[in-house]
C-alpha cells in the first residue's frame, strides 16, 4: 500500500494524506457475504448514550469475516484483495475448493491466486491458520484466540503481528504489539503473518469533516463547560483545573486503575508498562 497527498487547493487539504489502494483487486464486495448495519450512534438497547460522540458517518454494509478459520483440510484459492469500511485491514476473498466463499483478513504480500489452508500440519505462510503448539517460536501471527474454538479476538487491526515467543507445557507465550507477553493455550488458534495496510497509522485525515464520515462527533473540552456540566467547568477566564483531572461524572481521570480483576490476568507474564 502508498500514500497520495494533496495540493494545498484549500486548509483541509493541506496536510491530508490518504491511501491509494493500489493493492486491491476488486471494488464490490461479494454480495453473498453483506449484511445490513444498522447504526447505534453510542446507543444501548434503552437508547441511553453509552458511547459517547458518535453518529452519523458515511453508509456502510458489514462484511461477514471468518475470524474461527475453522474451515479445515479445504483449500482455498485468494480470488480477490478488498476494502473493508469496518476496519483498517484490508480483507481478501477465498474461493474454497468445495465451492464456499469466505472473507479472511488479508495478511501482508498476499497476492491474487494464492493457495491458503487452515489445519494442523500446513505450512507456516502467510495466510495459514494452525494452532499455536503447531507454529514454531518466532514466527509472526495475527488473528489469535483467546479461548480454543472462541474465534480470533486479538491482533486484528492493520499493520499489526504478534511473536511467538515460547512454549511452556500447555501454553504458548506470545509477544502482544503493545509488549505484553501473555500465556495462551497451546490448542487456540492463529493465523501466520502480519496484516497488510502497514501504512494505515500514516494516514492523516486533514480536516474534522473526514472524521464526521467517520461517524466520530465533536468533542467538547471540560473547562469549557459550566461547573453542573463537569468537575473543570465554570471559573472566570481560563482557569485552572484545582482538582486532579475527573470525568464528567467525578471519577479520576488520568492514572487510576479502572480496570476490574479478571480471571484471564494471571496468563499476564510481563505487562506492557
Amino acid at each position: 500500500m502508498g500514500l497520495k497527498t494533496y495540493d494545498p487547493t484549500s486548509p483541509g487539504r493541506r496536510f491530508k494524506s490518504g491511501a491509494t489502494f493500489e493493492e486491491l483487486t476488486r471494488v464490490a464486495p461479494e454480495k453473498s457475504l453483506l449484511v445490513r448495519l444498522k447504526k447505534k450512534a453510542g446507543r444501548n438497547n434503552r437508547g441511553v448514550i453509552t458511547v459517547r460522540h458518535r453518529g452519523g458517518g458515511s453508509k456502510r454494509k458489514l462484511r461477514l469475516v471468518d475470524f474461527k478459520r475453522d474451515k479445515t483440510a479445504v483449500p482455498g484459492k485468494v480470488a480477490s484483495i478488498e476494502y473493508d469500511p469496518n476496519r483498517a485491514a484490508r480483507i481478501a476473498l477465498i474461493h474454497y475448493a468445495d465451492g464456499e466463499k469466505r472473507y479472511i483478513l488479508a495478511p501482508l504480500d498476499i497476492k491474487l491466486g494464492d493457495m491458503i489452508e487452515a489445519g494442523e500440519d500446513v505450512d507456516i505462510k502467510p495466510g495459514n491458520a494452525l494452532p499455536l503448539e503447531s507454529i514454531p517460536a518466532g514466527t509472526l501471527v495475527h488473528n489469535v484466540e483467546f479461548e480454543p474454538g472462541k474465534g480470533g479476538k486479538l491482533v486484528r487491526s492493520a499493520g499489526n503481528s504478534a511473536q511467538t515467543v515460547s512454549k511452556e507445557g500447555q501454553y504458548v507465550v506470545l509477544k502482544l504489539p503493545s509488549g505484553e507477553l501473555r500465556r495462551f493455550h497451546h490448542r487456540c488458534w492463529a493465523t501466520v503473518g502480519q496484516i497488510g495496510n502497514v501504512d494505515h497509522e500514516k494516514i492523516k485525515l486533514g480536516k474534522a469533516g473526514s472524521r464526521r464520515w467517520s461517524g466520530w462527533r465533536p468533542t467538547v473540552r471540560g473547562s469549557a463547560m459550566t461547573p453542573r456540566d463537569h468537575p473543570h467547568g465554570g471559573g472566570e477566564g481560563r482557569a485552572p483545573r484545582g482538582m486532579p483531572p475527573k470525568t464528567p461524572w467525578g471519577k479520576p481521570a488520568l492514572g487510576a486503575k479502572t480496570r476490574r480483576r479478571k480471571t484471564s490476568d494471571k496468563m499476564i507474564v510481563k505487562r506492557r508498562k
